[in-house]
């Protein structure tokens, strides 16, 4: 072990993250230490103004050689690395100036501020390109920005003062750099809206949270985006999923069962045999894609993505969980569910519930104070057993399927015994399987869980998210199965004890699951509407920031 708090950190830092470091210390964070990045379309325009500079072209002689300094010549995408300075850049073009000096130009995709300077970020990044290109030996005075928005170019001049600044900028950079704890959000900040990164950073919500908000101030309504990929469900079965001019394609022999943008797709779900060319696996590896398997039946088995998420810090918090603050956690998990399935049963009910109401409003206040998992364990199985004994109250009575036999049963599982544990069990593996993807894709490990124990295979931090929402979007959506007719006794096959859903009944079933996960709802927290698809990431989220300390405690997702 060292002292030295630098020891870890990479040799030199892009010229390009000190831009974001002077533009937000914690957008740095995010994307340099924690290596956590999205697009955007601000983001997509810049990559399209760079695309002529990004190709190399040209030359830039060695310094020395002054016969070879011809004015107006030009190098592109230059990289320039200096080990004193710690800090390394692919310079957009050096030009020769007339004098034998070099001029570094950085291309722009926007305009500079109303005085026509510089932006402070891009300020600094022109300053350093002319240090970086000093230390290799060129003579470098000034810098230039063109700014494409404005066709406007501006032009910097590099003076002792100016490059001290910058130096001292480097050195702030890298003591932020070895603090594995990112910085604050800003607080009512212009560039929070448009940065990429705001649906990962999130600093209205964790401001909300932590009220760091300006005495008076009213937290923005920001509207989350949510995200336009889709999940992919392929049934068929012995298709095979292929890749072909940047579109997915299913087949089955020479049949073609459809065709896809790989930008539109956000998960591919895979449901018994079916099968995945290693090119559409390659492709769908690089867009961060996965692929999601399933049994014939609905059972969630397996998941595949490419490289891990590289937010080790948050790994890290997730396994050094003590015993005292995993139960808090899991305490407002629990006590979530059983205030959503209250909600859900007080809304839906078709008879008389008031006393299990009032039960289930007393155990989830129980659930607040419980001092041990098991104490914590038998709360959950009480509610749980007064609210499915009343689930059928909220089912209508012209229901085609068959529904007493889970007055009888109650939940069972493994395998469901009759129509409407089919149903749930179906609704809730892909409740798991989204949970699954969403908190792989934040940085956790979905199969070390706060309250469900660690299990082989079991993905159980997805289990725990899982809880608040199974009332939210998986009961829901059998609700609506049942009672919009969407399913029928038709669409069940009994035998041996268990009760299976068939092709028809998972087609219904996914469909209406889907149409759950996009419907829009006001968050009860931070006012904004938002999808339930986004209400799982959001969750997680605030689940992350609560272990890297960015929030005193875990908010559980609870409708009204």
């Amino acid at each position: 072990m060292t002292d030295n708090p630098l020891a870890d950190t990479p040799e030199t830092v892009p010229a390009r993250m000190v831009n974001e470091f002077v533009y937000c210390p914690r957008l740095f964070h995010l994307e340099w230490v924690q290596a956590r990045f999205a697009t955007s379309g601000d983001v997509e325009e810049g990559l399209y103004v760079h695309r002529r500079v990004d190709q190399p072209g040209g030359s830039i002689p060695d310094p020395d050689d002054r016969g070879e300094m011809l004015a107006g010549r030009e190098a592109r995408s230059v990289w320039v690395t200096s080990d004193a300075l710690r800090v390394t850049a692919k310079v957009d073009i050096v030009r020769h100036a007339d004098d034998g000096a070099v001029v570094p130009v950085d291309y722009k995709k926007g305009r500079p501020d109303r005085s026509g300077r510089p932006w402070p970020a891009d300020h600094v990044q022109s300053v350093l390109q002319v240090l970086l290109l000093r230390d290799a030996g060129y003579r470098v005075d000034t810098a230039e920005i063109w700014y494409h928005e404005t066709r406007q170019r501006v032009t910097i001049l590099v003076d002792d003062e100016v490059a001290a600044g910058a130096r001292q900028i480097v050195t702030d950079l890298w003591r932020v750099a070895a603090d594995p704890v990112a910085p604050p959000p800003l607080t009512d900040s212009p560039k929070c809206p448009r940065c990429s990164l705001v649906g990962i950073c999130m600093p209205d919500e964790l401001n909300t949270l932590q009220q760091r908000q300006t005495e008076g101030a009213h937290p923005r309504r920001i509207v989350p985006s949510d995200p336009d990929p889709q999940p992919l469900y392929v049934q068929e079965q012995g298709a095979v999923v292929g890749v072909r001019g940047g579109r997915l394609e299913i087949r089955h022999g020479e049949s073609s069962l459809g065709s896809f943008r790989l930008i539109d797709v956000g998960q591919v779900c895979l449901q018994g045999n079916i099968s995945v060319t290693p090119q559409a696996t390659r492709a769908l590896f690089a867009r961060e894609v996965p692929l999601c398997w399933f049994t014939y039946g609905g059972w969630f088995t397996g998941i595949a993505e490419g490289l891990p998420a590289k937010n080790v810090d948050l790994r890290r918090a997730q396994y050094s969980l003590g015993y005292d603050r995993g139960l808090c956690i899991a305490r407002r998990i629990i006590e979530g569910k059983i205030r959503n399935s209250r909600t859900l049963l007080r809304r839906n009910a078709r008879e008389e519930v008031g006393r299990q109401v009032d039960s289930l409003a007393g155990l989830a206040m129980t659930a607040q104070s419980v001092a041990s998992f098991p104490s914590l364990l038998g709360v959950e199985g009480a509610a749980a057993r007064i609210y499915f004994s009343c689930f059928t109250k909220m089912l209508s009575p012209n229901t085609d399927v068959p529904v007493g036999a889970f007055v009888t049963n109650g939940r069972a599982r493994r395998p469901p015994p009759d129509p409407v544990n089919s149903l749930l069990s179906f609704a809730y593996a892909l409740l798991v399987k989204d949970l699954t993807v969403t908190t792989l894709a934040v940085g956790f490990d979905p199969y070390a869980g706060v309250y469900h124990r660690p299990r082989f295979g079991r993905p159980a931090l997805a289990l725990d998210l899982a809880e608040e929402f199974r009332p939210l979007v998986a009961e829901s959506t059998v609700l609506q199965l049942l009672n919009n007719g969407e399913v029928s006794r038709r669409d069940f096959l009994t035998r041996a004890g268990g009760c299976q859903l068939q092709a028809t009944g998972r087609r219904a079933a996914l469909r209406a699951y889907e149409r759950r996960m996009s419907q829009q709802i006001k968050h009860p927290i931070f006012g904004y509407r938002v999808s339930y698809r986004r209400a799982l990431e959001v969750q997680c989220r605030l689940l992350a920031a609560h272990l890297l300390g960015d929030t005193d405690e875990y908010f559980p997702m609870v409708t009204r």
